[in-house]
């Protein structure tokens, strides 16, 4: 099995940080690699609860993934299951958040990949979604300032 590992620092606290992750609203703004749109974002924020996210690229072709939430600690870590409409395979992604200086770093291990090269695209896609959350972080911060 194949996994991949990322940190990222942000200009934002861990607590907002984290609620960019569990906020649907927050998450409808960020989530996705390069200028993809999320029309549609659920979360039910409990182990065992599910969460949905729809991505849509430019020519309109819809991406959804979906899973199940496996562990949760407030501010500190989310576990959840990783499955994209249609695959029968499912993989977890881990997410750690830590007070880094005067921001907050994540830590993002994405695990269970059968195949290098699924892998390999989980991390283009993953960079381009930190990307996209590290602006909307720095927006949000701007504007609170």
């Amino acid at each position: 099995m194949h996994e991949l590992t990322m940190r990222r620092h942000f200009s934002a606290p861990v607590e907002k940080l984290y609620r960019a992750w569990c906020d649907p609203l927050q998450i409808g703004k960020w989530f996705g690699p390069g200028a993809m749109t999320v029309p549609e974002a659920s979360v039910d924020l409990r182990v065992g609860g599910r969460y949905r996210v729809v991505m849509v690229k430019a020519d309109q072709s819809r991406h959804v993934v979906g899973g199940e939430y496996l562990q949760i600690s407030e501010n500190a870590l989310l576990r959840f299951s990783w499955r994209w409409e249609g695959s029968p395979v499912a993989t977890e992604v881990e997410l750690r958040f830590a007070a880094h200086g005067e921001g907050s770093e994540l830590q993002l291990i994405h695990r269970q990949f059968g195949e290098t090269d699924a892998r390999d695209k989980h991390i283009q896609g993953w960079n381009g979604s930190l990307d996209n959350l590290a602006k909307f972080i720095e927006a949000r911060e701007g504007a609170a300032a």
